[in-house]
This record gives C-alpha cells, structure tokens and sequence, in this order.
C-alpha cells in the first residue's frame, strides 16, 4: 500500500513582517569619525543617522555580491573586449 504523501504547509509571512527589522548590529566610531558623520548629516541635511548608515552598508555589500557574481567568462576576458 503506497503511504500518502505528507504536504508540506509554508507560513505564508506578509511582505511587512519579511521586512521587519529585528536584528540589532552595533559598531563603534572614534571621535573624529563620529564628528565626520555628523558634519556630514548636518552638510546635507540628513535627519535619520540610522537610516544614512544601513543604506550605506547595504550598498557596499550589494555593489561587492554584483562584482562577485558569477560569470560565463572571467573578468580578465572581458575587459581585454572592452580594450
């Protein structure tokens, strides 16, 4: 006698609670890197600090899985296209 197969159910999460942010990370500046963030949300006018600094972050670890994604050929190959 063939067993029925178990279904598996996923929790459907809304597109709200996937964003929710929960995870806390903490670093540290020294003073004159602390000052250079504040001159520089004060120069252009930025009011969310926290917000400045994880879109910044985020960029940089994007900009870096964009560079090392995987490509039919090496980056070598490509450029020497380019030339």
């Amino acid at each position: 006698m063939a067993k029925k197969a178990k279904r598996q159910h996923k929790k459907i999460i809304s597109r709200e609670q996937a964003l929710r942010r929960k995870h806390k990370a903490t670093f540290l500046l020294n003073d004159k890197e602390r000052d250079a963030v504040d001159v520089y949300c004060k120069k252009y006018k930025i009011a969310n600090k926290s917000k400045f600094m994880r879109e910044a972050v985020m960029r940089v670890v994007m900009e870096q899985f964009l560079e090392d994604y995987p490509t039919l050929f090496e980056k070598q190959a490509l450029d020497r296209l380019i030339e």
